[in-house]
């Protein structure tokens, strides 16, 4: 498994270029395929007035119009490109529960404990260091927070998962890792899986919620 994780964060810092060159294009590659199950997740959360949530890599901004307004929404993403776009729907729309900041997921520069839910959809497999991402995830978030990934992750299945492993150069060429495992990007990340599921069954993608256990004592597997 280490060296998975060593191969998987060779990859440049930012190997999701292809998404700022093709942003104009984003929107219609990929909303047939990411909205539905995005804003299904994110109304799922039942997120409370008030709460401040981070949605890590928010690309164009296809998750905007889920939010609810009464919540503050911080979206970051290192490609320009992509935020000028989810800032115009922002604009167009009239949202001004948002602000949108330039920012690495591998660096987010905010303070410790800052949020009560942190998302982040079809992001974990294009960043060259998914561990690191998900420690910056646990590090923003606040004690018992929310944490909600979407994302491919390689299958287990003895057949399926080195065919699919196999495609690994192709998807890398197109920006994300297909060789990525769940179990590789939360490594010794004190993050407990609360439930993971696919929203349909043939699904690519899962989605993941987990609890943040910083500053939560477990004892014997149970939180107290």
């Amino acid at each position: 498994m280490i060296s998975e994780l060593k191969e998987v964060s060779r990859r440049s810092p930012h190997e999701s270029k292809i998404y700022s060159e093709f942003s104009h294009l984003y929107d219609k590659i990929f909303s047939r395929f990411f909205c539905e199950r995005i804003n299904s997740v994110i109304t799922d959360l039942n997120i409370p007035p008030k709460a401040k949530v981070l949605e890590v890599g928010i690309g164009t901004g296809l998750s905007l119009a889920a939010y609810p307004p009464h919540c503050e929404v911080t979206g970051v993403d290192l490609a320009p490109e992509m935020l000028e776009r989810a800032r115009q729907k922002a604009g167009e729309n009239g949202w001004r529960h948002f602000r949108l900041l330039e920012m690495d997921a591998l660096n987010l520069e905010f303070p410790d404990n800052a949020f009560d839910y942190v998302t982040s959809f079809h992001v974990i497999s294009v960043v060259p260091d998914p561990v690191r991402m998900l420690q910056e995830i646990h590090r923003v978030c606040r004690p018992g927070g929310t944490v909600v990934i979407i994302n491919h992750f390689r299958t287990t299945k003895p057949v399926l998962g080195p065919l699919i492993g196999a495609l690994d150069p192709v998807t890398r060429l197109l920006g994300w890792s297909a060789s990525l495992r769940l179990s590789q990007a939360f490594t010794g990340v004190p993050l407990r899986i609360e439930k993971r599921f696919k929203t349909s069954p043939f699904s690519l993608f899962t989605v993941v919620l987990a609890r943040n256990l910083k500053g939560i004592e477990v004892r014997n597997g149970a939180v107290h």
